[in-house]
């Protein structure tokens, strides 16, 4: 149940892209079913209830994030239950912002301000930083921080899976041997170490970058398209013989990274 939604909210988020979410739980059922029916054996029991520990917690964690508020605002009184509509070109004309009541805003944070349009989800999202296909909903104010876990517990999982990987290719000695003395399991399990490695990668780049946004209090999207957002805006006078003004992004939400941080784990629905 995705308790807290009107019923046209919980079907506005559930009318997502469902291939890549699919896509996502594919993988780790996969993976998880290749460790337990060829890896599991060479793991020792910690390793063992380590990793399924996280495998669960991923598939728990991929539906929360997929059924997820991430803030959409709706019209008016807290009574409608009606989230703001708008199409491409009304956007467009209203730079993608919009201004929420004084009763929705977040006291020093310029959240009331804050409030960007999705074209994926069709909606108003508090805080919007991006719309995530893999996860299949926006990632805004109030999911923001359970991305960030998702993000870490993916980077942990994959992480002792590659461990875990790795005591079973040295047992079984699969990495001295061609390709085409191994069994097909034995392939796979070389695949599938070159494939979390690679997954590796990409997530801490991903992960550096978040963490990198919140400490400067700044959202993808807003870093993205900041000549769209006219706070983002710093206009500098032409001097003498310059035809045009300049242009210069500045971010007024900066208050240090202390306080950024703070702001950050404090924002609530």
């Amino acid at each position: 149940m995705m308790h807290g939604y009107s019923y046209t909210e919980r079907r506005r988020l559930l009318q997502v892209h469902a291939s890549a979410p699919a896509f996502v739980f594919f993988n780790i059922l996969f993976i998880w079913g290749f460790y337990v029916s060829v890896i599991r054996q060479a793991v020792p029991l910690l390793n063992d209830a380590v990793f399924s520990c996280e495998v669960v917690f991923l598939v728990i964690g991929l539906y929360s994030i997929l059924t997820s508020d991430p803030g959409i605002v709706t019209n008016g009184s807290a009574s409608s239950d009606q989230p703001l509509n708008s199409s491409v070109s009304q956007v467009d004309n209203h730079d993608e912002e919009l201004e929420l009541p004084c009763h929705e805003s977040t006291e020093g944070s310029g959240l009331g301000t804050r409030v960007r349009y999705c074209r994926s989800c069709k909606a108003y999202i508090k805080g919007l930083d991006h719309h995530c296909p893999a996860f299949g909903n926006c990632i805004g104010q109030n999911n923001h921080l359970l991305f960030l876990i998702l993000l870490f517990g993916f980077i942990s999982t994959e992480a002792s899976y590659l461990v875990c990987a790795s005591l079973f290719a040295a047992k079984s000695g699969i990495l001295d041997r061609p390709s085409m003395e191994r069994t097909l399991s034995e392939n796979l399990a070389v695949s599938t170490i070159l494939f979390t490695i690679l997954q590796l990668v990409w997530q801490v780049v991903f992960v550096i970058w978040h963490i990198y946004c919140v400490c400067v209090n700044i959202r993808t999207d807003e870093w993205i398209n900041w000549k769209k957002y006219p706070e983002f805006l710093l206009v500098v006078q032409p001097q003498p013989g310059q035809r045009f003004a300049n242009v210069r992004f500045r971010n007024p939400y900066d208050k240090g990274i202390l306080q950024n941080v703070e702001e950050f784990l404090a924002l609530r629905a």
